[in-house]
């Protein structure tokens, strides 16, 4: 009898979920400040000291860069953020991603420079006062 009610303890128990699911952060973990001060024309030294080492250094393009970011969170989807830098001669020359698709100051700054238009690109300043 108490095997019993051990296995049927162990069943019962199984059905809740009492195990604890950690959420999963892997990658560069880049901050909103850090990204909004990128600026065409920055040298790869410059880059490398406001974003740190890219996740991605392939050496068949030695001109680009990829800081790619995963997060799950407890156990879900997970989220996949990627910001690719692309260098000519030492300086970067355009950048791509979606490391900050939510609405922020350096969300709005890195669109900017993406989509250029006829319009110069506005300093950070500016573009606090105009949010």
């Amino acid at each position: 009898m108490r095997h019993f009610l051990c296995v049927f303890a162990l069943f019962a128990m199984s059905g809740c979920n009492l195990v604890y699911k950690q959420d999963i952060q892997q990658g560069n973990v880049l901050d909103e400040d850090s990204v909004s001060q990128i600026e065409l024309d920055m040298t790869k030294r410059q880059v490398l000291v406001l974003l740190g080492t890219p996740s991605v250094q392939s050496p068949f393009h030695a001109d680009r860069w990829d800081y790619v970011n995963t997060y799950a969170r407890r156990g879900g989807d997970p989220v996949k953020r990627v910001l690719t830098l692309h260098f000519e001669q030492d300086r970067l020359v355009s950048l791509e991603g979606s490391y900050l698709e939510q609405d922020s100051i350096a969300a709005q700054a890195l669109r900017d420079m993406q989509a250029p238009d006829d319009a110069p690109i506005q300093d950070l300043e500016t573009i606090r006062r105009d949010n």
